[in-house]
């Protein structure tokens, strides 16, 4: 989880702060007030959203025609087969939420080190299976989920063969005799790649486990994206472990990030989807590039981090995703799990400047921005 990425040698690199502007997570922010700020972003239709549903002592959203519970980054150190106490509290809790969907934006286990054996690595798999999947899958959830570099990175040496391969194998031999519960559209290369519907949103999950979205992955998205059912879908919505631009201190180096994030995110505006939903930075930001939006999901295992240029500590989180089918909006409801409050958009970055790119927060525009925003360069975090 909080370690430096496709690197050969391990190593910690310590979350900082988590901040914004000076404002932190405030536990008595009253969540009439948080829903009015996340309304200014998403305007709902009353209508069509029913119930306010979450566990006791958690702010309750109004359901949307579909809900879904975005958790990522679930592992612990490296070769664990546990998992942090607030991590089986969030499945535990989780059919409060009463969600249609869980999606995983990657790392369930704790691989990507060249000492874990084969067995070793089958052993994380046979752990989560126990603590997340089978508690997920017994309450007749679909279970969406990314792979993630921690999982099975896609990271190739100088010979071109992947570095990980027995992380590679192990997670298919792990996958292939399971049922996510998932209407699949195109297996393709599951568990790396494949495409589903569910409730009429159309998911393609590609192989982002390092920088290098494959060529075969780049195409097979393309063709995917144009096809008959995901046309007839009324919101796409993009999967994948990387982040296009970095959202988090020091994680904005090459590696961390997508390679030729800008022609990506064109093939994603070429077809129209809504949403990319992502990992591995380790911080909560509800993000737009262009005219995608980008839900950067916190991490709920070891290792969180902070926003770039912040100074505050950095925390666990959930997301809850409210989707309005007929006025294609989403709106989110994110969690501090340690203090059980939400997060507030005037709690989120107005932007954030990376070394390929920028992230305005969802709800702004270019022309909201001031002239020194508009000018911010990046900042190496440390």
């Amino acid at each position: 989880m909080n370690r430096r990425e496709f690197l050969f040698l391990g190593g910690l690199s310590l979350g900082l702060g988590l901040s914004c502007s000076g404002n932190g997570v405030n536990p008595q922010a009253s969540p009439d007030k948080m829903l009015a700020q996340k309304s200014v972003s998403n305007p709902e239709n009353a209508s069509t959203l029913r119930e306010s549903k979450a566990p006791p002592g958690f702010y309750a959203p109004k359901k949307g025609d579909v809900r879904l519970f975005v958790i990522s980054d679930l592992n612990s150190q490296y070769g664990a087969v546990t998992y942090r106490s607030g991590v089986e509290q969030a499945i535990r809790l989780m059919p409060d939420w009463d969600p249609d969907i869980v999606i995983c934006a990657g790392d369930m286990v704790a691989g990507q080190s060249l000492n874990l054996s084969s067995s070793q690595v089958a052993a994380m798999w046979r752990a989560f299976d126990q603590k997340i999947f089978n508690p997920i899958r017994s309450l007749g959830l679909p279970y969406a989920f990314t792979i993630g570099n921690h999982d099975a990175s896609s990271f190739k040496g100088l010979d071109g063969k992947y570095v990980y391969d027995i992380d590679r194998l192990e997670t298919n031999k792990y996958w292939s005799n399971k049922n996510p519960g998932l209407e699949f559209a195109d297996r393709f290369n599951f568990p790396f790649s494949y495409s589903f519907t569910h409730k009429q949103i159309y998911y393609l999950v590609w192989d982002a486990s390092s920088a290098n979205v494959s060529n075969e992955d780049w195409a097979w998205a393309d063709q995917s994206l144009a096809s008959e059912e995901a046309q007839a879908a009324k919101m796409k919505i993009v999967i994948g472990h990387l982040p296009f631009y970095a959202v988090s201190q020091g994680r904005d180096r090459p590696g961390e990030i997508l390679s030729k994030a800008d022609q990506l995110r064109a093939l994603l505006e070429k077809h129209s989807v809504h949403t990319y939903i992502c990992g591995h930075h380790h911080v909560y930001f509800p993000g737009k590039a262009g005219k995608v939006e980008m839900l950067h999901a916190g991490a709920l295992g070891s290792g969180p981090r902070s926003w770039l240029e912040s100074l505050k500590p950095p925390i666990h989180t959930l997301t809850i995703v409210d989707v309005d089918l007929d006025a294609q909006t989403t709106q989110y409801t994110t969690y501090d799990m340690g203090t059980q409050q939400t997060i507030s958009l005037s709690q989120v970055p107005r932007l954030l400047v990376g070394p390929n790119g920028r992230e305005l927060r969802r709800d702004l525009a270019l022309e909201d921005l001031t002239p020194q925003e508009l000018n911010q360069k990046h900042i190496k975090s440390h």
